[in-house]
């Protein structure tokens, strides 16, 4: 018999997807320089000339099993001890190489830190607006998302809301920033409160409390914003990262899981994430990928084209009468919808060739989120249709 769990799954199929799919249909029919997607969050800069280097070096000089062959089980010890020293270099951390875990990017080391930390019918708690596939990561878990919102007005974390939805049932906090979709990144500040927090809430219950830390877009920063390590503030935390985005490399799907020898127990926990490789399938990344990534971790793409479309975007949006918190990072961002329903703002814009992601998939029904990780002189051209479906559908602008 087919698993009813998956076969239920069929019916709530990713908006994101479903949309980028419609995008990548409309310009087959009318062109791809006439379809505005701004629906997935795939990157757009070139790869640095160092990382394809190094992977076309590795190739040529090293012996085929180590470039091919397995990895250890925590993955490759090279690439494991050069991105410890990287972290601790950077943030002033104290990681060992086994205190890092390899893995198929960050969505691998967010499925192995939800298990390591909690048991079927544990509760994980995440902040709104939220990564979509939160869900499904938390759920085939064996556990439950809870969801408690950010302040409107920055989307820090609203500490009031959060003491109102936390309970004993709470096993994970589940946070990412810089933030998938607002762009918004916590301050030093926010993380304080937060590692005090959970401090509080650990000797209030009784047990133990996780903070699981997505961050795939930390390395992409505007207006010199400073850095803000989760790591730091709070010692029973799970750094989840990936080098998609910093490096450009979605599809080599390669990222670690980094936890803080502050918990006391980091090498217990990573090697109890390869026994859970071994009952999910994960087995290690890419051993060839593995040692090129560590090899370039202190490096990145040229971010400075997101910085572009960021830009060009606020001004015009902000023209058109649009309410946007200025994002700080990533290559999103998340306005309000000029109508309460966001799903519906979004289908209108479809009709002007507007791909745009409505806001409750992320857990925010009034706004809509803008993945502006494209060329920037599509983002120029899009700007007109903009205007037009902002002064045809809603006579403003």
């Amino acid at each position: 018999m087919l698993s009813q769990k998956y076969r239920g799954m069929l019916g709530k199929a990713s908006v994101i997807m479903e949309l980028s799919a419609f995008a990548g249909a409309r310009a087959r029919e009318i062109g791809a320089e006439n379809v505005f997607d701004f629906s997935l969050g795939n990157p757009s800069v070139p790869v640095p000339q160092a990382y394809n280097a190094c992977v076309s070096g590795l190739l040529n000089s090293e012996p085929c099993r180590a470039v091919h062959g397995y990895s250890q089980g925590l993955g490759n010890l090279e690439a494991r001890t050069r991105i410890a020293a990287s972290l601790n270099r950077r943030y002033g951390m104290n990681y060992e190489p086994d205190d890092l875990f390899m893995t198929a990017g960050a969505a691998g080391a967010l499925a192995h830190a939800l298990r390591l930390v909690t048991q079927p019918g544990d509760e994980v708690l995440t902040i709104a607006p939220y990564f979509p596939e939160y869900r499904p990561y938390v759920e085939l878990a064996g556990c439950t998302l809870t969801v408690t919102p950010a302040c409107p007005d920055n989307f820090q974390i609203d500490f009031d809301a959060l003491e109102r939805t936390m309970n004993p049932r709470v096993q994970a906090v589940l946070i990412n920033t810089p933030n998938n979709p607002s762009g918004a990144v916590y301050s030093a500040r926010t993380m304080e409160r937060l590692a005090h927090f959970l401090g509080e809430k650990e000797r209030q219950y009784g047990h133990e409390l996780w903070l699981i830390s997505d961050e795939p877009y930390r390395e992409i920063l505007f207006d010199d914003t400073p850095p803000v390590y989760p790591s730091r503030f709070y010692p029973r935390t799970l750094s989840c990262y990936s080098f998609s985005k910093s490096l450009s490399i979605p599809g080599d799907r390669i990222g670690y899981l980094a936890v803080n020898p502050a918990c006391g127990e980091s090498k217990t926990v990573t090697r109890m994430a390869a026994q859970i490789s071994r009952g999910i399938g994960h087995d290690s990344a890419a051993t060839l990928v593995q040692r090129a990534a560590a090899a370039c971790c202190d490096m990145t793409a040229d971010f400075s084209v997101y910085r572009r479309n960021r830009d060009l975007l606020l001004k015009e949006l902000t023209a058109l009468g649009f309410s946007i918190v200025r994002p700080e990072g990533t290559f999103y961002m998340f306005p309000r919808a000029l109508e309460d329903d966001a799903a519906e703002f979004c289908r209108k814009a479809m009709a002007y060739d507007l791909i745009l992601v409505p806001g409750d998939t992320f857990g925010v029904a009034d706004h809509f989120r803008i993945a502006y990780c494209m060329e920037t002189e599509k983002v120029a051209r899009s700007l007109e249709a903009w205007r037009r479906f902002v002064r045809t559908e809603y006579a403003q602008g």
